[in-house]
């Protein structure tokens, strides 16, 4: 069985991660995601909501998908202890894949226990316009033993950032924008729409 561990901070969730998700879904037999903080971002939201959006937007795909699971007890702050818990939950003959966009790429060799992740997962980076992954990067992370893949996808242009700075609301599905508004969660959705900037 092959399982995608796929971890986001999801400040908000975008349909660029619903497309990377549907993209997973046809190629695993399941995937696992869940809301995390990142260490090296500042996170305007609470993972509470943060995980309630990603249920939403897992909740909308179209085709539904039956094999994409909310796992919000693998949320950690390392992934080293998410793979760790996922072990703990699946059994160990299960090959696991760990998905970062290809923003995350240079940040990996900083992670903890960043060798001993990488044997214990293969990687697959999605490529995300804006962020080129660099061949030194790759080479850098297969010489700490990574068995690294790039996926077949160009993620969508649009990003949690593009919504939380200019409420880009291409960035999100319907089901999400209004949690938002109900919750009040970004400053820029309480903004009157004729003071936001033009994209």
């Amino acid at each position: 069985m092959r399982v995608a561990l796929f971890g986001t901070s999801a400040d908000p969730p975008t349909s660029g991660h619903q497309a990377i998700l549907g993209w997973l879904a046809e190629r695993y037999d399941w995937v696992a995601v869940w809301a995390a903080d990142n260490p090296f971002k500042s996170h305007q939201t609470a993972l509470e909501h943060r995980g309630m959006m990603l249920r939403l937007l897992i909740e909308g795909m179209q085709p539904p998908r039956h094999n994409i699971g909310f796992h919000p007890e693998l949320s950690s702050y390392r992934t080293w202890e998410t793979v760790r818990k996922a072990r703990e939950i699946w059994d160990n003959d299960i090959e696991f894949t760990l998905v970062i966009g290809s923003d995350l790429a240079q940040q990996l060799p900083k992670w903890y226990k960043v060798e001993d992740l990488l044997k214990q997962v293969r990687l697959l980076i999605v490529p995300r316009p804006g962020y080129m992954l660099d061949e030194g990067v790759l080479q850098q992370l297969r010489q700490l033993g990574a068995d690294v893949a790039i996926a077949d996808l160009i993620g969508l242009d649009v990003s949690s950032t593009a919504f939380r700075d200019r409420g880009d609301t291409q960035a999100v599905t319907p089901p999400i924008k209004d949690y938002i508004h109900q919750e009040h969660l970004y400053e820029c959705q309480d903004v009157p729409k004729e003071s936001l900037p033009i994209r």
